[in-house]
């Protein structure tokens, strides 16, 4: 009976955290998913191109499995569970329709596909590691974690903005508009995938390495919350103070002091992660890539993460993969010593 009484008691304090403090409530049901996902790591691939006109991006999961990344992780002590790929609808099978968002009912299949897959991992105490494929998916991801965790804050590395909407893209590719459409702006096919608009906060947003932008993105994102960190910013305060602050950013504005970490390997130096669609000269160094992922790694509140846009048909004997099984370990806690 008493052990009864323990158990309907606990209920009914959560129920009343969750009503009453629901940022506290969340806080508390994110500690316990951080203690119980320590060591267990669900890896899904999303074989998905449709988002961009280069083709070959699909194949960015092989890649990146096929650069050893699960017997890796599991050196580092990981439980692993690979989900496979989700597989989608190719440029001959899709439907483009409006060319100002190409194959968005296809891109939103696709996205909701993963975000209930990652919604079900992560209700099973899993970390998500979300391999891709091109930008548009990170959006099916954060509509995943949001269900559960809705008040995460999000690290986005790239060479571009993503802020792009239908009305301002020069391109109409999707994956242009993934952070736009996550903080709120956009199709309202992408802005509602998560149920909730926007899926993240302007201010628990940093873009970080970003050195080219449209006219649009520029006005735009002058005008947003979001702190945007240039190249040039870490040319002259350097990686390690810029991703110190963005870290504290994404963290003190987050009432679950936790985040999602978006990588796209374009962020880099084209000479170091050649296998891209959309390479940008000037990018981050070797080194500046991976005390990022380190100094995320030291914070501990990363709560899932996503690598994208690695392009084997554009690579040098798997170069970029290879690089991608790096990073994803540092921001996953490998250490030099």
């Amino acid at each position: 009976m008493w052990s009864k009484f323990l158990s309907d008691f606990h209920i009914f304090e959560r129920l009343f955290m969750d009503l009453k403090f629901p940022h506290l409530g969340t806080l508390i049901m994110v500690e316990d998913y951080m203690t119980n996902n320590l060591k267990k790591i669900a890896v899904i691939g999303m074989r998905h191109d449709l988002g961009q006109n280069r083709r070959g991006v699909d194949m960015g999961p092989s890649a990146i499995r096929f650069a050893n990344l699960n017997p890796q992780l599991k050196e580092l002590g990981f439980e692993i569970q690979d989900h496979g790929d989700i597989n989608c609808c190719t440029f001959e099978t899709g439907i483009m329709g409006d060319p100002k968002a190409r194959f968005l009912h296809d891109i939103v299949k696709h996205c909701s596909e993963l975000r209930d897959h990652v919604r079900e991992v992560v209700s099973e105490n899993f970390f998500p590691l979300i391999l891709g494929g091109d930008h548009s998916i990170t959006m099916g991801v954060i509509a995943g974690v949001v269900s559960h965790f809705r008040d995460i804050g999000l690290i986005y590395m790239d060479a571009h903005g993503d802020f792009n909407t239908p009305e301002t893209s020069p391109t109409g590719n999707i994956h242009g508009m993934s952070l736009a459409a996550i903080t709120g702006r956009g199709h309202s096919l992408l802005t509602n995938l998560a149920g909730k608009v926007p899926m993240i906060e302007d201010n628990r947003v940093v873009l970080l390495g970003v050195r080219k932008l449209d006219s649009e993105e520029k006005r735009n994102l002058r005008e947003s919350d979001i702190t945007v960190f240039t190249i040039k910013d870490i040319d002259e305060r350097g990686i390690s103070e810029v991703m110190k602050e963005a870290i504290t950013i994404v963290s003190r504005n987050s009432p679950v002091k936790k985040f999602h970490f978006s990588l796209d390997v374009d962020s880099i130096e084209p000479s170091v992660a050649p296998g891209t669609g959309t390479t940008v000269s000037g990018g981050l160094t070797y080194r500046e890539a991976h005390l990022a992922c380190e100094l995320i790694a030291e914070s501990k509140k990363m709560i899932s993460m996503d690598v994208v846009e690695v392009n084997p048909i554009l690579d040098l004997a798997n170069q970029t993969g290879k690089l991608a099984v790096e990073l994803i370990l540092s921001s996953l806690g490998k250490r030099i010593l």
